[in-house]
């Protein structure tokens, strides 16, 4: 049921809810028709997951919802209450990169950047679940994410050194 302002103009009604977002349990209130995209970054300023085609092509959108990688662009925020979300902000730890970031910066996997939130998130859920994939299942997972600057072998050849330094060096991190 909509309410009328004071200026006569029907208000929305918005949904009041607790997100779990990159560890932390949030409170946000938002119109009932927005995508996770849009409530990660224009209700919580959680601006690292990208706008990119909006239509579920590009993967510039993905974050990890449950550890899978899902396109924000493409699911309602009202659908994500009770579910673990992860964007690229709870990435690194401090100034301390996850070494999927440092490798997208050491190996050039990210050159303008917009696309590589979505592929770093996307990458962490094929480690997560791989600890060392080959360069053909690292370019499966990675199909979804589009990328117009790297040429891709740059982006896979930055999830084969993080999976490395991730199995050598047992979850330490790599500071900036």
């Amino acid at each position: 049921m909509n309410t009328v302002t004071d200026q006569g103009v029907a208000a929305q009604p918005r949904v009041h809810m607790t997100l779990r977002v990159n560890g932390e349990e949030i409170e946000v209130s938002f119109a009932p028709y927005k995508t996770l995209l849009e409530v990660l970054r224009e209700d919580l300023g959680l601006t690292g997951t990208k706008h990119g085609c909006e239509l579920g092509e590009c993967g510039a959108c993905a974050v990890l919802v449950d550890g899978a990688p899902l396109l924000s662009c493409l699911t309602l925020a009202l659908e994500c209450e009770g579910r673990s979300i992860e964007t690229i902000e709870g990435l690194a730890h401090g100034t301390e990169l996850h070494p999927l970031q440092a490798a997208f910066a050491d190996l050039g996997g990210s050159q303008c950047g917009y696309c590589t939130p979505g592929a770093v998130m996307t990458a962490k859920a094929l480690l997560d679940g791989e600890p060392d994939p080959s360069p053909e299942r690292i370019k499966e997972a990675m199909s979804g994410s589009l990328c117009r600057c790297t040429g891709y072998q740059q982006i896979v050849e930055s999830v084969q050194q993080a999976a490395r330094c991730i199995n050598g060096i047992n979850e330490k991190r790599v500071k900036a």
